[in-house]
């Protein structure tokens, strides 16, 4: 590319020092409503642009990405995954596709204990029951019991940089740490950890009080926990998912919880989201987040870093750091 600035197009707001820097680097063109772009929006453009920054709410598929221009070269993902791109079409055009890596890794982790604490002592049915309504009491013996964690045998699908994060967290607690991989982590950290490795979900699963999905979203884990592998589960198992919702069947997880076949689950991704499986609405042993895992500034401002070095690092003729190729999924 020429040392004149690239146009550069962002999908939504960022926060406002990741916008500015990227304003005085680049010519850039924000979103101010922040709201989604339509499909006519992202097609032009990736028709237009010569960079794009999307996030994980916009579908950068086989279809748009064919309608890209010729100077499109590259996609500089606003996030960790990138189930939302096509990535082997991008890079068969020409495109090539970033990410931001680790640097959300410890705020999921700090969500997902949230979400553990959350289910197992019944946080939300508590704090909703102070209120003007006085429908607390006073205290009771055997009022809003939950269920120590301390103990318990927690399984993590995943041991990659988060699932490893969840497991610290989780030894500090008391938690007894299992993992399903798709190979053994390091020794030392398995050591670290005493953590137990299953080659076997099924097996881990039928095992553990509570369930953690640290997974990314790819072909081979839609529905990893589908009906009949949820159906494993101990009746007063906790599942808990801060990864993405289609890793889960929904329908069967709600149909669980209805039949009060689960402990209760805690979840900050959704399979259809923005919607929400109004079964999962009226459960009250349902926690349920919107998409919250990742939302701290320090966390954002650290991935609007990686993008400006992705892109700077490109428009200067180099190989961006965190360049996404289909191995790697």
């Amino acid at each position: 590319m020429s040392k004149r600035k690239p146009l550069v197009i962002v999908t939504r707001r960022l926060p406002d020092v990741v916008e500015t820097r990227m304003r005085e680097l680049f010519d850039t063109r924000l979103n101010e409503t922040d709201r989604a772009m339509t499909q006519a929006e992202l097609t032009e453009a990736v028709k237009t642009a010569e960079v794009l920054v999307p996030t994980v709410t916009d579908r950068i598929d086989k279809g748009l990405i064919m309608q890209a221009g010729e100077q499109l070269k590259l996609i500089a993902n606003f996030g960790t995954g990138v189930d939302n791109i096509d990535v082997e079409t991008a890079i068969h055009r020409g495109i090539i596709v970033t990410n931001t890596p680790g640097v959300l890794t410890e705020d999921t982790a700090d969500m997902t204990m949230a979400l553990i604490l959350a289910v197992a002592r019944r946080v939300i049915e508590g704090a909703d029951v102070i209120g003007d309504d006085n429908v607390w009491q006073g205290w009771s013996p055997t009022w809003m019991l939950g269920h120590r964690i301390y103990g318990k045998r927690l399984g993590i699908i995943g041991m990659g940089r988060i699932g490893q994060a969840v497991a610290r967290r989780a030894k500090a607690f008391g938690l007894q740490i299992h993992y399903h991989n798709r190979k053994h982590v390091h020794p030392s950290i398995e050591e670290e950890l005493e953590a137990t490795y299953w080659e076997s979900l099924d097996q881990m699963l039928a095992r553990m009080d509570i369930i953690s999905v640290n997974c990314p979203h790819t072909p081979g884990t839609f529905h990893l926990l589908s009906a009949r592998r949820l159906k494993l589960l101990k009746p007063q198992a906790i599942v808990i998912n801060t990864a993405r919702g289609e890793i889960i069947d929904e329908n069967a997880l709600a149909r669980m919880l209805d039949a009060d076949e689960l402990g209760g689950v805690g979840l900050d991704v959704f399979e259809h989201e923005p919607a929400v499986n109004p079964r999962l609405l009226k459960q009250k042993k349902a926690v349920l987040l919107p998409h919250m895992g990742s939302a701290t500034i320090e966390g954002r401002v650290d991935m609007g870093e990686k993008v400006l070095i992705n892109i700077k690092t490109f428009v200067d003729g180099h190989t961006p750091p965190d360049r996404v190729i289909p191995a790697m999924l």
